[in-house]
């Protein structure tokens, strides 16, 4: 392990042993500032700094904003210069162990931040709170939606037509069409039920008439129907539970950092949406399956850095998605060297583009075949034997988890690399409905949105780690969506957020220009 990961993980375990969640951007404000003490073994730099944290910062969420300050002041350095416009500020990459979890309490209403460290290999509870978390994060939003809020007066003076949602418990004594809301299990085999906190019913979705969406197993829906002599719950209307504006959800949770980019100020808000809108020379160059491994792909990837290296202004990001290699990464995989070796040669090429290796970042995410630990999501940043060589090129690459986020002042984006379209539509229960669209790609993004989770996949289909599952949500709804497929290239916007995928670069020669600014999406293909 280099010295450099080693005090990573030091700094880290010294934040998390005092109850800090610690950002990214944090974390290399303040290895900058541990490197300036090369005789400080033991740490001795690091407590200092603590110390003064804990006087004076009261959240347990760190980001690179709360810890420069201070930083300057133990190092004498109040006069110090402005950071050029590239900085953390304008660009924060937020890996996915790094996302602060919250949790709804439906008797205080109100979100509380689970502020102690998080095992991988979670207790068979944390399986549980998995779904319970799910549901509770959905109910409180729909609590919200106007045709699902319990009325405040009178139901027939309301301008609404009001559907009161019923447990599924107390349809035992309730009789004629009910709403009710809960998650798709299959309990017994072949037959499929819905739970919330109280019960579980069966459920028959034969005459169902559905909305858009992919209705699989695992996927919360609010379900009008009427309870047979059977007892069995007769579904005559089904579909997600309703989108919430993002606006609305973070006026109703202003004061919660779901995204991990760190809480602002109004006016720092205002300041960075300015900034935003100034900053039209901006692009991020986003690319899916690069192989190392083929030498026609390496090609092509060249003759898109050059084409980008003779514009007049160069991209200010480059994201790589997997998969890095055209054979699964598995047991079997012998080739470790070699890939390690092809990653050698990434960064030599992009060390030949001085423009684009001097202004431009790098941000790499592994893909569902890539090596790591596991399949199971999240998948944790590439393994540091595979990419020392081009970490030493190109000092500004950025190896981050898939999924993993990106702020761009105050622009929320998130990255996902895996061929989710194909898994979803295997995985329905009923068949897509073609009412309101026959588009597969738009069917998985309102169903994404909708459940504010990127993998409503049963767990059995796509693993998840119990106690990371919220770094998947979805909530508030982010800006951007990028989905790495290996699916044709397709952009979608649908309430206010922009999704696409960039299609898969290997295959089909296809990437995708995006200007944050204005989230204009540009399809492209060699």
């Amino acid at each position: 392990m280099s010295s450099t990961s080693q005090k990573r993980k030091k700094i880290q375990k010294k934040f998390k042993n005092r109850g800090y969640n610690l950002k990214f951007d944090a974390l290399d404000e303040i290895l900058v500032f541990a490197d300036q003490f090369p005789d400080d073994a033991d740490g001795e730099a690091i407590d200092l700094l603590l110390d003064n944290l804990q006087e004076s910062h009261k959240s347990s969420t760190v980001d690179a904003e709360s810890v420069r300050g201070l930083i300057n002041q133990l190092l004498g350095a109040h006069n110090a210069p402005e950071e050029p416009t590239t900085s953390a500020s304008s660009l924060a990459v937020i890996d996915a162990f790094l996302v602060p979890k919250f949790g709804y309490d439906s008797v205080k209403k109100k979100f509380n931040e689970h502020t102690s460290s998080l095992p991988i290999h979670g207790e068979a509870s944390a399986k549980t709170a998995l779904y319970r978390e799910r549901f509770m994060l959905l109910s409180q939003r729909v609590s919200r939606a106007e045709h699902f809020s319990r009325p405040a007066f009178d139901a027939e003076m309301s301008q609404f037509e009001n559907n009161e949602i019923s447990s599924i418990q107390s349809l035992i004594s309730q009789r004629g069409r009910k709403w009710v809301m809960g998650v798709i299990s299959q309990l017994e085999d072949g037959h499929f039920y819905l739970e919330d906190l109280s019960a579980s019913v069966e459920i028959d979705l034969s005459k169902a008439k559905i909305t858009t969406g992919f209705f699989t197993e695992n996927t919360i829906i609010l379900a009008e129907g009427e309870m047979q002599v059977n007892g069995i719950f007769q579904v005559i209307t089904c579909g997600f539970p309703p989108l919430e504006d993002r606006d609305k959800t973070l006026k109703a949770h202003s004061e919660y950092d779901f995204f991990g980019g760190g809480t602002l100020t109004k006016e720092e808000t205002i300041r960075l949406a300015d900034l935003e809108r100034q900053a039209v020379n901006d692009t991020f160059v986003i690319l899916s399956d690069i192989w190392l491994d083929d030498e026609e792909v390496i090609r092509k990837l060249e003759t898109v850095l050059d084409g980008f290296e003779s514009v007049e202004t160069v991209p200010s990001l480059f994201v790589f998605m997997g998969n890095f290699c055209s054979r699964p990464c598995n047991l079997s995989f012998g080739s470790y060297s070699s890939l390690r070796e092809q990653f050698g040669k990434l960064g030599r090429m992009i060390g030949n583009h001085p423009r684009l290796k001097e202004n431009s970042r790098f941000l790499f995410i592994p893909g569902p075949e890539d090596a790591g630990p596991s399949t199971v999501l999240p998948r944790c940043a590439l393994p540091n034997y595979l990419t020392k060589e081009l970490r030493n090129i190109i000092p500004n690459a950025i190896f981050s988890s898939n999924p993993c986020r990106v702020k761009f002042y105050n622009q929320e984006i998130v990255f996902f690399r895996q061929d989710l379209l194909y898994r979803m539509r295997r995985s329905c229960l009923v068949t897509p409905s073609t009412e309101e669209t026959k588009d597969h790609f738009k069917h998985l993004v309102y169903t994404i949105t909708h459940q504010s989770h990127l993998c409503p996949l049963p767990l059995m289909v796509q693993p998840i780690i119990w106690n990371y599952d919220h770094s998947l949500r979805l909530y508030p709804t982010p800006h951007t969506i990028v989905l790495g497929d290996k699916s044709e290239q397709e952009v979608c916007k649908f309430g206010g957020t922009t999704c696409f995928n960039p299609g898969s670069f290997s295959t089909d020669s296809t990437f995708v220009a995006y200007r944050p600014s204005t989230q204009e999406v540009e399809l492209s293909a060699l």
